[in-house]
């Protein structure tokens, strides 16, 4: 063990100590300092007055009755599409007039399809979306003017547009081709990506402002924890050969510094979470799958200088948070020096970053409260919509032009969407792990109706050979078949399990 790396420890947690772990309170007592800048002075920008958005009245089917069959979409850190449309609706930016609007929004909850432990799949996403922009271009004429240039979507998945929890198949996939020319607004960021179009708009997951306010300890506590970090250094279910998950990243921390006096770190999830963030100097912001995660908003929340181990990441807002001033990057390749970077930061630049983080301009930007108030990230999303006006002539088409390939995409995106028609359940009726028995109800409108067949196949996302009374949702990995209308019928079905595990662990 060398002790030699360690022999500023006591002055850097002596130093430490000087700005405590509070300061998520507006008004508390703590140093701040003025996060000015380039970046910095666009923070407390008022939208209002420089930007119209018109919102598309889609049917309750693309938003509302899908919360309303699953209310766990309002708490998972992809909710900020729910409460996006939620803060515009009521906003002083909406207009009534479409013929005004500088922005057009079309809400679609495409986060909204949750497995039972409360993972969104994102198969039926490509297919809503196709729904949803088929029916405003139909409809109304703003966006065949554009195909969407003066459009814009919340895509909080992990790999925004395209579709996917898994890297690989995100890239394959790609962003979905109707949306190439709107506006994302997403939380994933990363450049040289194709996951990320030139314009979008970098946010925050969803973080719960009212839960972390709860656990806020009183702020003269001292910081007594050098580095923290809760959550997975290996994913074996989705990454048995390892190497994969986080490129390797958090791997490198546990084996390098499971040992280390400095290093608070540990894949167990106490209940005192929130408060040991409030106690520690640094909290290690890794990539994961995808190489955001909510830790970046709670570091920030807690005063707790986010050391952001993720390549080529783009931050949210990051045109107006200056992330070099109070954050630490490290390459992936590094991570092994860690403890070295660490300590050979100087202490006034710890206590420097520490006010910047101390500032409410910069902790109120990264939460999506209810309801809103200046400056948080509902403004930002405004903000950054305002800054890309006017938009360029170019961007109208002429009569008769068309840029957009409706034909492009994986062959299953350009099926139509069940989702628009039907709900589905199906119940589990026996326990066999291998063969099972269905039953399957749809519904269109109030008019239930069955399907009839002697055998259908299909794989299934059963998630840990759930309980056989479980309800479980289709997605676009299952069949979709054509048979005459009967009564409900009992189907058999070969099932072959397929997890979504936590991306962000």
């Amino acid at each position: 063990m060398n002790l030699r790396k360690w022999r500023f420890l006591p002055l850097l947690l002596c130093v430490a100590f000087v700005c405590s772990s509070g300061a998520v309170q507006r008004g508390r007592s703590q140093p701040t300092e003025r996060i000015s800048g380039s970046a910095g002075d666009v923070l407390e920008d008022d939208p209002v007055g420089r930007l119209k958005v018109f919102v598309y009245e889609l049917p309750s089917k693309y938003n509302k009755k899908i919360l309303q069959k699953d209310p766990r979409c309002l708490t998972h850190m992809f909710a900020a599409e729910i409460f996006m449309h939620r803060f515009i609706l009521s906003s002083a930016v909406r207009t009534l007039n479409p013929d005004e609007a500088d922005w057009f929004y079309t809400p679609v909850y495409s986060t909204c399809d949750l497995t039972p432990n409360g993972l969104p799949l994102p198969f039926k996403s490509p297919r809503m979306m196709r729904s949803a922009i088929q029916l405003i271009s139909s409809n109304w004429p703003y966006w065949n003017r554009t195909e969407g240039a003066d459009h814009f979507f919340v895509v909080p998945h992990d790999f925004g547009a395209c579709f996917h929890y898994q890297e690989e198949k995100a890239i394959e996939r790609g962003i979905l081709p109707l949306l190439q020319r709107a506006t994302l607004v997403q939380t994933f960021g990363q450049r040289n990506h194709v996951c990320l179009k030139d314009g979008s708009i970098t946010i925050p997951p969803y973080a719960p402002p009212q839960k972390m306010h709860t656990h806020l300890i009183p702020e003269k506590i001292p910081r007594s924890i050098f580095v923290y970090f809760r959550g997975l250094f290996y994913d074996v279910g989705n990454d048995p050969e390892g190497g994969y998950y986080a490129r390797g990243a958090r791997a490198a921390v546990w084996e390098n510094f499971k040992d280390n006096p400095l290093f608070d770190i540990s894949t167990e999830h106490p209940t005192t979470y929130y408060e040991d963030m409030q106690r520690a100097v640094f909290c290690l912001c890794p990539l994961g799958w995808a190489p955001w995660s909510p830790r970046l908003v709670e570091a920030v929340i807690f005063g707790c200088i986010p050391v952001i181990i993720a390549d080529d990441i783009v931050l949210p807002f990051a045109d107006a948070i200056p992330w070099e001033e109070i954050g630490v990057f490290v390459d992936e390749e590094d991570v092994p020096k860690l403890d070295t970077i660490l300590t050979s930061i100087p202490p006034d630049v710890i206590l420097r970053k520490q006010r910047l983080l101390a500032n409410p301009s910069m902790k109120q930007a990264m939460l999506f409260p209810q309801p809103a108030q200046p400056g948080d990230a509902f403004h930002q999303v405004l903000n950054g919509l305002a800054r890309k006006l006017p938009h360029d002539r170019s961007v109208y088409l002429k009569p008769g032009e068309k840029i957009l390939n409706w034909t492009a995409g994986p062959v299953g995106d350009l099926k139509p969407c069940l989702l628009t028609h039907a709900n589905y359940t199906l119940e589990r009726n026996q326990k066999s792990k291998q063969k099972c028995h269905y039953q399957v109800s749809f519904f269109i409108g109030q008019n239930p109706f069955a399907l009839k067949s002697s055998f259908l196949s299909a794989s299934l996302h059963l998630l840990h050979h759930s309980h056989p009374n479980q309800h479980h949702h289709l997605t676009s990995r299952e069949p979709r078949v054509s048979m005459p209308l009967a009564s409900k019928q009992s189907l058999q079905c070969q099932t072959a399990t397929k997890q979504r595990m936590q991306p962000h662990g």
